[in-house]
């Protein structure tokens, strides 16, 4: 990833107001960790945006910052909405609108024949407006994004592909292909800190899932140092690791797990790890005294011998 790729990313999210976001069927903690942190930074930026996937998220990724955004149509907002209804020569004399307490109505005055057809089959069509800039994340071919648009409407888009597979097709104007990286949410991660935007806990909080996900809890052999680079900066932006099944938070990091307090000599010894007493020592060696027979000269006068030589 050289600077090349982020400015050029960078003056294409400043030119365009119009993004989308798009992930596979089915994406993993990872996949829409990354996409969601992304629409997360983008929406502070002020931009349009909208984020999809072809079918419902899973509940595996329920608990990530704002999943409650995602879609399953890339038309969002931006597109054109078509107001349909039966038409007979004649029977219209014009069609204008007016604005009335911020409501738009559409008048269709009619002719000397009047309107032949009824409230109910007046329809509403939105067309699948696609955005300037298509962000797609963990997608190896585009045809896995299914009925999210044709690829035809994608002719006078922007297209980034972010993505880790090493069978992703290199389809796109920016590629981002790393199959050497461990994650996804760690490249989106770097690209947010390369291009200077905000991170808030929401969007750090997501890519640490993604990237814990991905590295089975930072554990997996390929887990890569760009992984550990962008977790200890997620962490010092508010982002806490969580275990893959998501039902329970593991300790937080800090620097008192890595450098303990020294122990003083006259603090007392952990709990778990008790002291002999020499009293209960003392009580033992009288114990096993008192049950033996000792030697009848145990309680006569001791004398010992030893040698000045020197």
């Amino acid at each position: 990833m050289d600077n090349t790729t982020f400015r050029q990313i960078g003056d294409a999210i400043e030119k365009n107001s119009s993004i989308g976001i798009v992930t596979a069927k089915n994406p993993t903690v990872d996949e829409m960790g990354a996409a969601l942190a992304l629409y997360l930074t983008l929406v502070t930026l002020g931009k349009s945006v909208t984020i999809a996937t072809p079918e419902n998220p899973l509940v595996e990724v329920s608990s990530l910052v704002g999943i409650d955004r995602v879609m399953t149509s890339l038309s969002g907002k931006s597109g054109d909405l078509t107001v349909s209804f039966p038409y007979q020569e004649g029977e219209i004399e014009k069609v204008s609108y007016t604005l009335e307490n911020g409501l738009l109505n559409i008048v269709v005055k009619a002719g000397e024949k009047g309107l032949s057809f009824e409230e109910n089959e007046v329809s509403f069509t939105r067309s699948q407006g696609a955005p300037n800039l298509l962000f797609v994340i963990g997608v190896p071919r585009l045809s896995d994004l299914g009925k999210l648009f044709n690829v035809t409407d994608l002719k006078n888009t922007m297209i980034i592909n972010i993505d880790n597979k090493a069978d992703n097709q290199g389809f796109g104007d920016v590629i981002m292909v790393y199959p050497m990286l461990s994650s996804i949410s760690e490249q989106v991660a770097n690209l947010i800190v390369s291009l200077n935007l905000k991170i808030d806990i929401d969007i750090a909080q997501n890519l640490m899932q993604g990237i814990s996900f991905a590295t089975n809890n930072f554990q997996d052999v390929k887990t890569s140092a760009l992984a550990f680079e962008m977790a200890s900066i997620l962490m010092k932006n508010g982002a806490i690791r969580i275990s893959n099944n998501n039902s329970r938070l593991t300790q937080a990091v800090n620097t008192e797990q890595f450098f303990p307090k020294p122990v003083s000599r006259n603090q007392a010894a952990p709990v778990n790890q008790p002291v002999q007493k020499p009293i209960a020592k003392q009580q033992e060696a009288e114990k096993e005294l008192a049950n033996d027979n000792p030697p009848e000269d145990w309680l006569a006068p001791k004398i010992y011998k030893g040698s000045t030589n020197f």
